[in-house]
């Protein structure tokens, strides 16, 4: 029988986990011959750092499988299931629970490649694959978005960007109003912040996960790009105009910490795409798991902002370089199935 439509909630990023999971997913076509090697590394890194704190769950291709057995070591649980590439948050299924019964669900949101940019045939499958897995119901959805885009408090408040979520690549036709209803009946919402985004830029359209993240409920941390280059420039700053005015669910303002990129980042992986920002952290159980790109001072505080922000928790900042190098991040590498 269906739950009634508001009892699904998503829980905060921070609640305890019962795994994350990955997707060892490179392959030649998408990231080069250059990039291939040591962005299946910096993913096995991850991958073994994560496996430290809870179980990881690392989807692979049957080819694959040796490799990434060698590279993840016997920590991380490998499943052989076809992927395209390495990006798991978008992929996988948003996982939320039912307030009435306590029953888990993944939430399918029909991955199309971030509006058929890419390749997408095997990873619009992961979901599926993923909720089956872990022994939960699939929650059918005709709203067509990544977990990328969607950041939430646990409390009933989620960042969104327009950029990615009211695209006519994946909604076409649909309005805010409309969209805006089925995300609080599938991840239990009462108020959703809307950041413009910017699309065409990046192969996701701008997600949230890039911007501004709940560090817990009212304190969000927010990216500021200040490369007078970048098209990340302006954009940043409207978002914490927003940020900055918004109340959550509770009707209180927002705590807002701003969390600049580094002005340099290591040549040897830089490419135009090179994701240069620390809002894309994950937190697992007892750590955030950050990156650093070899600038001194900026990756020092991000390390101090975060310690401040997760007192409770390790911090570990790692090389990402090659992930990066095509557009993603850490957060962007996992999908936490929560305990």
């Amino acid at each position: 029988m269906a739950a009634a439509p508001e009892s699904w909630h998503m829980p905060d990023e921070g609640d305890p986990h019962r795994a994350t999971w990955m997707s060892f997913g490179p392959n030649e076509d998408v990231w080069g011959r250059r990039l291939l090697k040591p962005v299946r590394e910096h993913l096995a890194l991850v991958a073994r750092t994560i496996a430290a704190f809870e179980p990881v769950r690392m989807l692979v291709n049957e080819e694959d499988h040796d490799l990434a057995a060698r590279l993840c070591g016997n920590r991380v649980q490998l499943e052989v299931q076809p992927v395209d590439d390495l990006w798991m948050r978008d992929t996988g299924p948003v996982f939320v629970r039912n307030g009435a019964s306590g029953q888990w669900a993944g939430v399918d949101f029909n991955f199309n490649g971030w509006g058929r940019k890419q390749e997408h045939e095997a990873d619009a499958e992961v979901a599926e694959y993923v909720t089956r897995a872990a022994g939960v119901q699939r929650l059918r959805t005709k709203l067509v978005l990544e977990g990328g885009g969607i950041e939430v408090d646990g409390q009933g408040t989620a960042i969104i960007t327009e950029s990615c979520v009211l695209n006519a690549n994946r909604n076409p036709g649909l309005g805010k109003e409309a969209c805006e209803a089925e995300l609080k009946r599938l991840l239990g919402l009462r108020k959703i912040i809307w950041l413009p985004g910017i699309a065409g830029r990046d192969i996701t359209d701008g997600h949230t996960d890039f911007y501004a993240r709940f560090a817990s409920p009212g304190v969000v941390v927010a990216g500021l790009d200040e490369d007078p280059d970048s098209y990340d420039r302006a954009v940043t700053r409207r978002h914490l105009e927003i940020l900055k005015q918004a109340t959550d669910a509770r009707g209180q303002r927002l705590r807002v910490e701003v969390l600049k990129g580094p002005e340099s980042v290591r040549k040897k992986h830089e490419t135009p795409e090179f994701a240069a920002g620390y809002i894309n952290f994950y937190v697992c159980n007892g750590a955030v798991i950050a990156p650093q790109f070899g600038d001194s001072r900026a990756d020092g505080n991000a390390r101090s902002l975060l310690r401040e922000l997760f007192p409770r928790r390790e911090v570990v900042q790692l090389d990402i370089d090659a992930i990066a190098a095509g557009g993603g991040g850490i957060h962007c590498t996992t999908q936490q199935q929560p305990r």
